[in-house]
């Protein structure tokens, strides 16, 4: 693994930088928050014509940019720098890799081009809290967490040649702005159980969103409730149900690389704010940035970061297809078939946020506690994500299962 980066990787680290900083300071953040979308459809749109984000890593067949999922994953980091509201990891993480997996030509030629210049939003709906486990990152890809039989979720039926769904999925990032949604339902009964995705439009009859509140307001969840909806299969046809747990498992690995990158983005964030408050607010006649203990909290934080840093760019690196033979990476830049490296990256990024965050708000002292401070939004974004995509400690068993790390092996004396 090169440690460093290409030129264009540095252009678009920078660029992205610098118009964060001019249309996502926190003031742009706080008004995009309250607002239905829950995003800023002007900085949206300024990412997809300024940069190409939402097509970075999509084919230039399609309109996009054409470049490795590596570099939309390095990406995040900026974004999660600043906390950014947007679509990007409902849409272009989440959702285009499943219909460039799986869509047909079609499908793709109608979704994706639209995707990679911003006007189409998309979103993944499977049924809370089951996200993890259709990403296969707290468990193997199979399971019936789409829901079997009568026991809940989305249910999809064949009526006169028309796929039907019926069903709820509740905590759908950005599922109430989406302008397309690709659904995970169960059908087939008992006998021929499996697992089928389906692409529902927004204004399909029967479709009803709400937007939900959510622990981290930065990511805006909704609740998807399918009355008899009418669906298009993500495919075309039955026989794509056997791709559907491996395509959901590379998507889940490669969603992993970019959230730990966002994560360490925003830990660096709240550990930069923290330490430019405690080099100005003074404590009996002293700078408190100045007091040993404080320092040491501090360094510990900052060794943190860098661990997790690390990790993420590996990750972000073997999701790009740069892994071995071992399962660390896949050929097709998806990354590896059971979210070993994705998960463990993620779940230390998280770690890591989770502690600069409460660091910084106990550091910032009574005013690290009020709503009016932004501390507590970075705090936040690491519980929110480790309830959507974890916990810490399900990231690590699967990903301790996978390499059978507690497994008993005979040794060759």
């Amino acid at each position: 693994m090169d440690p460093g980066f290409t030129a264009e990787q540095d252009g678009i680290r920078r660029t992205l930088r610098e118009l964060l900083h001019k249309r996502c300071g926190p003031e742009e953040l706080r008004a995009a928050l309250d607002t239905p979308l829950g995003h800023d459809p002007a900085l949206w749109a300024a990412l997809a014509e300024q940069l190409g984000l939402p097509g970075l890593a999509l084919p230039e067949a399609y309109g996009g940019v054409g470049c490795p999922v590596t570099d939309l994953a390095l990406a995040a980091e900026e974004t999660g720098r600043a906390l950014a509201p947007s679509p990007l990891l409902a849409t272009s993480v989440l959702a285009a890799p499943l219909i460039l997996a799986l869509g047909t030509d079609a499908q793709r030629a109608d979704l994706l081009p639209r995707i990679s210049d911003g006007t189409l939003t998309a979103a993944l709906a499977v049924p809370a809290p089951a996200l993890a486990a259709a990403l296969a990152l707290t468990g193997p890809p199979d399971g019936d967490w789409a829901g079997g039989g009568r026991a809940g979720g989305i249910q999809a039926r064949r009526v006169q040649g028309v796929w039907r769904l019926y069903g709820e999925a509740a905590q759908v990032l950005d599922g109430h702005s989406a302008g397309a949604l690709v659904v995970a339902a169960h059908t087939g009964g008992f006998v021929r159980s499996r697992t089928l995705l389906f692409v529902v439009s927004a204004d399909a009859g029967g479709l009803v969103r709400t937007r939900q509140t959510a622990l981290d307001a930065t990511r805006p969840q909704a609740r998807v409730q399918l009355r008899d909806v009418r669906a298009e299969l993500l495919g075309g046809e039955e026989e794509t149900a056997a791709g559907v747990p491996e395509a959901l498992s590379r998507a889940g690995d490669f969603a992993a690389a970019f959230l730990a990158c966002e994560a360490v983005g925003a830990a660096d964030r709240a550990l930069g704010r923290t330490v430019e408050y405690l080099g100005r607010r003074e404590q009996f006649g002293r700078v408190i940035g100045s007091f040993q203990a404080v320092q040491h909290r501090l360094a510990d934080v900052y060794v943190r970061i860098q661990a997790a840093r690390s990790a993420a760019y590996y990750a972000a690196w073997a999701a790009g297809g740069h892994g071995g033979p071992d399962g660390l990476g896949g050929p097709d830049g998806l990354g590896g078939p059971d979210g070993r490296v994705g998960g463990l990256a993620l779940a230390q990024a998280l770690e890591a946020l989770r502690r600069a965050a409460a660091e910084g708000i106990q550091l910032h002292g009574g005013i690290g506690f009020t709503w009016e401070h932004e501390a507590h939004l970075f705090f936040k974004r690491a519980a929110g994500d480790e309830l959507l995509f974890g916990p810490v400690h399900r990231l690590r068993a699967h990903a301790a299962e996978g390499a059978r790390l507690f497994e008993r092996t005979e040794v060759a004396v």
